[in-house]
């Protein structure tokens, strides 16, 4: 099967970039208009139910995304290649680590679900509703954007990610990005890992990454994203693709 992708840049450093829970590889704002294609090569996937695969039928869970992934680099060619993954994404990239560590050069989580199950306590209605209640997923997005983004943005996220995702993927990535412990597989990798947390994202935050990701990789870090909230692609998109690749080329 081949795997349909957005390519951007053509350069020697090939790139996986898997996107959030409401997301495509559409989905990334202006952000990847700033990368730099003459070093790095970026594939943007888009999951089984999501975007151009909209259509693609699957099991919707994160190994098959990982399967996916392994066979779109494989499709381009790329033996060696890093990851960047965004909220789900960022655990989806640590199940492709998890099942080929060493063909993994650097793995960068943008406001990442951690390796462990994601308890969301109260907020479990809230998220459990989302994919039939536009009215949760606004809520969601309003929440981990700390409660300051303009409601036309918050409003043209929801209508894109009903536009982009079918109800039954979007419902079942959820119980896989909260539920599944891949915390066992990944420790003690010794690859360079960063996680790029925004300041005024109120749900994946620097406390929740440093109890997290820090203690399974033991050369893992943490970066600030002033300005940001949890979508820095959107709200502070020169500065993540900065950052982003001053880690990925260093």
């Amino acid at each position: 099967m081949t795997i349909t992708h957005r390519l951007v840049g053509s350069g020697g450093h090939g790139v996986l970039v898997l996107h959030d829970w409401f997301g495509t590889s559409a989905g990334w704002g202006p952000f990847p208009e700033y990368l730099d294609g003459s070093a790095f090569s970026y594939a943007f996937l888009d999951y089984r139910g999501y975007g151009e695969r909209a259509g693609v039928e699957g099991e919707y869970t994160l190994a098959e995304i990982a399967g996916d992934a392994l066979a779109l680099a494989d499709q381009l060619g790329w033996q060696r290649f890093s990851l960047v993954g965004h909220s789900m994404g960022g655990k989806a990239a640590q199940q492709v680590l998890a099942l080929a560590p060493e063909r993994v050069r650097k793995l960068a989580g943008v406001a990442p679900v951690a390796a462990s199950a994601y308890a969301l306590g109260e907020a479990y209605d809230l998220f459990h509703g989302a994919a039939a209640e536009p009215g949760n997923r606004r809520a969601i997005i309003d929440l981990v954007t700390g409660h300051r983004a303009t409601g036309v943005w918050l409003d043209r996220m929801v209508a894109n990610s009903l536009a982009g995702s079918r109800p039954e993927a979007f419902a079942a990535y959820l119980e896989q990005w909260t539920t599944l412990d891949l915390s066992a597989e990944v420790t003690g990798l010794p690859l360079p890992a960063r996680a790029f947390v925004g300041e005024h994202d109120l749900a994946l935050d620097a406390e929740y990454l440093r109890s997290t990701w820090l203690t399974h990789y033991p050369a893992g870090d943490l970066e600030l994203l002033p300005a940001s909230g949890h979508y820095p692609m959107h709200e502070t998109p020169v500065a993540l693709a900065t950052t982003l690749e001053r880690f990925l080329g260093a």
